[in-house]
């Protein structure tokens, strides 16, 4: 049985499919039970280009990537959430959706790499592509089946600070 990992940002363009492409893809890897999901809160309808770049640069299959809301996760029929995770410090502030199930929620904020120069953007991207495959590679590595909810949170947190 998959964890479920549903991780969000405001416009679901950046970050949270940096985060979602690198979790899918290490946990397919690995062979590790976890899927991740992304969305967010006020979708802007385009993936960024210089995400998409960075995460093929690295070997992740984009297909079918596109901007969702996190609505989409609490209809019926939405897989049940395991673990919600912001990524960028506006999204955190926001008052999120009941999400069925009770999910243990983190917060790992990453500067916005869409706010550098233009020139500076694949590299900001790159940056913040191996910032979160970082996050990622330790949340793989926890026996999330076998951990009580405040142990999964402990140990989020501890992630959060690496």
């Amino acid at each position: 049985m998959n964890t479920n990992v549903l991780i969000l940002c405001t416009h679901n363009s950046a970050r949270s499919v940096l985060s979602e492409g690198m979790l899918n893809h290490l946990a397919k890897q690995y062979g590790k039970p976890f899927k991740a999901y992304s969305a967010g809160s006020s979708p802007s309808g385009r993936i960024n280009p210089y995400a998409l770049q960075a995460l093929q640069n690295a070997g992740v299959d984009t297909t079918g990537y596109h901007s969702k809301s996190w609505d989409v996760f609490t209809q019926d029929g939405a897989p049940k959430i395991d673990i919600v995770i912001t990524v960028c410090d506006s999204a955190a502030a926001e008052q999120c959706p009941y999400w069925p199930g009770s999910p243990v929620k983190t917060h790992w904020g990453y500067p916005d790499p869409s706010n550098e120069l233009e020139e500076n953007k694949p590299k900001a991207f790159e940056l913040t592509r191996q910032a979160i495959a970082y996050k990622m590679m330790q949340l793989i590595e926890l026996p999330v089946a076998n951990m009580s909810a405040s142990d999964l949170n402990a140990a989020l947190a501890r992630i959060a600070r690496s």
